[in-house]
């Protein structure tokens, strides 16, 4: 299986014109959060149905997994928390998005949201601890914050990562966890577009630039092989055995 993985796409028409259109090379797509873009001229409200087309469409072609980031919490909950509900209008066109999975191959994918406060931070808690008894094999996450203390969070002066999904790979070591969020990590000398914690669990963030094409990551099941493009800089990494998918 050919996976494609991009994040932090912030409501760029070309970049998402370019997911829809390389969707089809790959037997699925992983969007890791940031569909939105709170600094846009646009308001949000009109940026929702625009990108729920073009996750429609995505879905129809390959299937689309995609967690909510920081930039598309646009309204709050029943326990006042901010959160991405308009996400669960994607779900009905088959989209896998927050508290939801699916596997690819024998990996079972887990999508956590962006959670706000105590109460979603709760509920993203159970929802692994629930998770974790249906991994039977290569357990993923897609979650929008990489862990600190990683070459993936990097800024340049300090680490900007989230120590609550820390503690979460800690506790229940992961295969992968695919990420986003910190965009300038990969560029920072002493950052990575990939790293893995000392528990084994690799941990990818592809990163951000601005232009037509977006950072990505494409990860072969088959070979065990990530690869990930910017418009300055490639790299690749073989991952371990565990990772990969029987092929289909």
């Amino acid at each position: 299986m050919q996976i494609l993985v991009v994040g932090d796409l912030h409501y760029d028409m070309r970049q998402l014109d370019w997911a829809l259109g390389r969707a089809g090379d790959h037997d699925a797509v992983v969007l890791t959060g940031d569909l939105l873009d709170i600094s846009s001229v646009v308001p949000l409200p009109a940026q929702v149905p625009v990108v729920l087309g073009y996750l429609e469409r995505l879905a129809a072609r390959v299937p689309t997994i995609v967690c909510s980031g920081n930039h598309d919490l646009t309204r709050r909950d029943a326990a006042g928390e901010k959160a991405a509900l308009w996400l669960e209008r994607a779900a009905a066109t088959g989209v896998v998005t927050d508290f939801g999975s699916t596997h690819l191959g024998d990996a079972l994918v887990s999508v956590c949201p962006f959670w706000d406060g105590p109460i979603g931070r709760g509920r993203v808690d159970g929802f692994l601890e629930e998770q974790s008894a249906l991994a039977a094999g290569p357990w993923w996450w897609v979650y929008h914050w990489p862990p600190p203390d990683l070459p993936v969070s990097w800024i340049g002066d300090r680490w900007y990562g989230d120590p609550d999904l820390a503690a979460w790979i800690d506790r229940w070591n992961p295969t992968l966890v695919l990420t986003g969020h910190v965009h300038q990590a990969p560029y920072q000398r002493g950052g990575s577009w990939i790293a893995r914690t000392a528990g084994g669990t690799w941990v990818l963030n592809a990163g951000r630039q601005m232009g037509p094409v977006p950072n990505h990551i494409v990860i072969d099941t088959v070979t065990g092989l990530a690869r990930w493009w910017s418009q300055d800089l490639t790299g690749e990494q073989r991952l371990t055995d565990e990772l990969v998918a029987p092929a289909d």
